[in-house]
């Protein structure tokens, strides 16, 4: 039986593959959540302005292609600053395995014994993880590295400015295509929909209790609304 092969025969998902594709789809949902709060702000500040469409959609725009590059070059050097580290600890840990393979069974013996095994179990185990893949043994008992997991990050970038797209242009098409009467009404509907969904998927995904996520995340949406619709009114009024 392989380690990732359940009694029955079926293979179970690995769990750090599993983890980290929990991590990017929560990744992906909050990075819609600042979509729709950060665009739908924008938009409805200037809808407390002015009521001219092609003001509320130059202004949407402008905040949708800024946040969703923003969010993309932070994740991109975040990401690229991850990798680099565990490359470099990666390529210490080989070099300590070529230099003197020895101390590191006996470190890798240590390590399983750490996590509840007796030395003489944990000395076969580190002695057949080490004849299977050395380097791929110690990267994941001792540094918690997927030597073939790395993110990529390109990949993350993408992600991100594909998420905060998505949600932003909820609000942007929600200020921009009703009739001017309804436009307020349907973006604030619309919003608070989307960050009651988004709550919800982000507590559920954390595995905390959905109610108190989705107050604070509609909650939170619904003052930054409040807040800069009295900003736009007042700077309106204001001739600003």
């Amino acid at each position: 039986m392989t380690p990732n092969q359940a009694p029955d025969g079926h293979d179970e998902p690995h769990a750090g593959g599993l983890g980290t594709r929990l991590n990017w789809l929560r990744a992906a949902v909050l990075g819609a959540n600042d979509g729709v709060v950060s665009t739908a702000g924008l938009v409805v500040g200037v809808a407390g302005a002015t009521g001219s469409r092609s003001a509320l959609l130059t202004a949407g725009l402008a905040g949708l292609l800024a946040g969703s590059m923003s969010m993309a070059a932070g994740e991109y050097v975040s990401v690229s600053t991850q990798r680099d580290s565990e490359k470099a600890a990666l390529a210490t840990e080989r070099r300590e395995l070529r230099d003197d393979p020895e101390a590191e069974l006996v470190e890798l013996t240590a390590l399983l014994e750490g996590k509840g095994l007796s030395h003489p179990l944990a000395r076969e185990a580190a002695r057949q993880l080490t004849e299977r893949d050395a380097l791929r043994a110690h990267a994941e008992v001792e540094l918690g590295i997927d030597p073939d997991g790395l993110t990529d990050p390109w990949h993350a970038a993408g992600a991100s400015f594909l998420a905060f797209t998505a949600g932003a242009l909820l609000p942007l098409l929600a200020i921009a295509l009703p009739p001017s009467a309804y436009r307020l009404l349907v973006t604030v509907v619309a919003v608070l929909v989307a960050l009651t969904v988004t709550g919800w998927w982000s507590a559920r995904l954390g595995g905390a209790p959905a109610v108190p996520a989705v107050l604070r995340n509609a909650g939170g949406g619904a003052l930054a609304m409040g807040v800069t619709y009295a900003a736009g009114t007042l700077l309106g009024a204001a001739g600003v």
